[in-house]
């Protein structure tokens, strides 16, 4: 069986098909766009890492489930360009980090907005074989303890983990108190300028503070436990932004949050950082490995590139609405012969060559022109051929056609293009004969 075939000029679908069509392949085209600059669909970072999306031990993921759940704009960010906008921006580095790195993320937003960097402890590692069976993405098992070497990053603190006894390893500060789940490996910072707010309740290790640098920070100084000493110097007109350091990881990551003290603690450091409710809260990712360089796809979308995209995909949709309007069945031209016409004119021009008749071809030609010129000229039809030649003749001495030696009567032509023998003769008759008549009708 074979499928029949479309006509000639026919519509093989419709315009509304070409439509759906078009606007199907242009969502998904803005879709990929979308998910290649956002890193959507990349695949996940729950490696068991200590970042916002771990959800291990070590991780932070049930902080940023709470602050969202709190009504807090909650973003995970890859792009190093997207660090610098307002809001709270948590960093959790590695303990491998490039302190140098951590400075200049910190520096450039002491006038943009609060940074709260959470200095990690945990060495993890993947489940056993025999835990593996019932473990879930991304845990992991807490195998040992390193304090963070930062070097370029707040050089003038240093940090330690203390062994505690659990009547010791309790935590105090901005009204709350708690229990840490490790005291025998609790880590702690101490150096010039940091201002205390979470401690020990034996008030021997400060476990949280920020840097008393010059800045007025109402929200922490109330909830300080030292005296700052140099709130309100920096002549800034208030706008020097906090650096809060949470030295002590388990009152924050996912090993601490399973207390709800921890998760009070965790927005009330937020809003003395001057976050206010439903404001915007950033976990930093490029630290942990997941930053993304700028690409093209970027650049297309960053002034001053902007402007030539858009001018480019309003000339797109300037062309596609075009394509739109001229979209339908192809244009056929129409035949000078309809199809059969043209082989039966081809098959009796090719009968006359083969059997050397082109001798009969001349005294039909001759009446045919005269019957045209006959109506043309508005002759009587009851005039034998040769009176009607005659009529014909004075038709064209009378309207003073006849001049020079080729202007040769139709009767002249007429008889020549029937004495005619060879198709040379015969086709220069027959032009002749159609020159006049088109003089004639002119």
């Amino acid at each position: 069986m074979t499928a029949r075939p479309v006509a000639v000029g026919a519509n093989p679908f419709s315009r509304w098909a070409v439509l759906a069509i078009v606007l199907l392949g242009s969502a998904l085209f803005v879709a990929l766009l979308w998910m290649i600059a956002t890193g959507t669909g990349m695949g996940s970072a729950n490696d068991g890492q200590a970042h916002a999306e771990g959800r291990g031990l070590n991780g932070y993921a049930a902080m940023a489930d709470y602050l969202e759940r709190r009504g807090y704009a909650v973003a995970k960010l890859r792009n190093p360009g997207a660090l610098a906008q307002p809001g709270l921006l948590i960093l959790t580095p590695p303990p491998y980090a490039d302190g140098k790195d951590i400075q200049k993320i910190v520096e450039r937003r002491r006038y943009v907005g609060p940074t709260l960097v959470i200095t990690p402890k945990w060495s993890a590692s993947p489940p056993a074989r025999e835990q593996a069976a019932r473990a879930k993405k991304g845990w992991v098992r807490l195998v040992g303890t390193a304090p963070p070497n930062w070097e370029g990053f707040l050089d003038e603190l240093t940090v330690q983990i203390t062994a505690r006894s659990k009547a010791q390893a309790g935590w105090s500060g901005v009204g709350l108190s708690g229990e840490l789940p490790a005291p025998a490996f609790v880590l702690s910072g101490a150096g010039t300028g940091l201002v205390r707010v979470v401690g020990t309740r034996d008030g021997k290790l400060t476990l949280a503070g920020f840097m008393d640098d010059g800045g007025a920070y109402p929200g922490l100084e109330a909830i300080a436990q030292d005296r700052v000493l140099h709130s309100g110097e920096e002549e800034d007109d208030g706008k020097l932004q906090p650096v809060i350091v949470v030295f002590e990881p388990d009152l924050l990551d996912n090993y601490g949050m399973a207390r709800f003290q921890n998760a009070q603690l965790a927005e009330v450091l937020v809003k003395a950082a001057g976050v206010p409710p439903g404001g915007p809260v950033s976990f930093d990712m490029t630290l942990n490995g997941y930053g993304r360089s700028q690409n093209l796809l970027t650049l297309a979308f960053t002034p001053p590139f902007l402007a030539a995209t858009l001018c480019l995909l309003l000339a797109a949709l300037a062309i596609g609405w075009r394509a739109f309007l001229r979209f339908g069945p192809p244009l056929a031209p129409e035949r000078a012969i309809a199809f059969g016409k043209r082989a039966l004119v081809a098959n009796s021009a090719g009968l006359v060559l083969r059997t050397r008749r082109l001798h009969l071809l001349g005294g039909p030609y001759a009446d045919r022109v005269r019957d045209r010129l006959v109506t043309a000229l508005a002759l009587p039809r009851t005039l034998d051929a040769q009176r009607t030649d005659a009529a014909i003749d004075r038709a064209f001495a009378a309207r003073g056609l006849a001049h020079g030696a080729d202007s040769e009567p139709f009767s002249v032509i007429a008889a020549r293009l029937r004495a005619a023998r060879r198709s040379h003769d015969l086709l220069k008759a027959a032009r002749d004969l159609h020159a006049l008549e088109r003089m004639l009708t002119r």
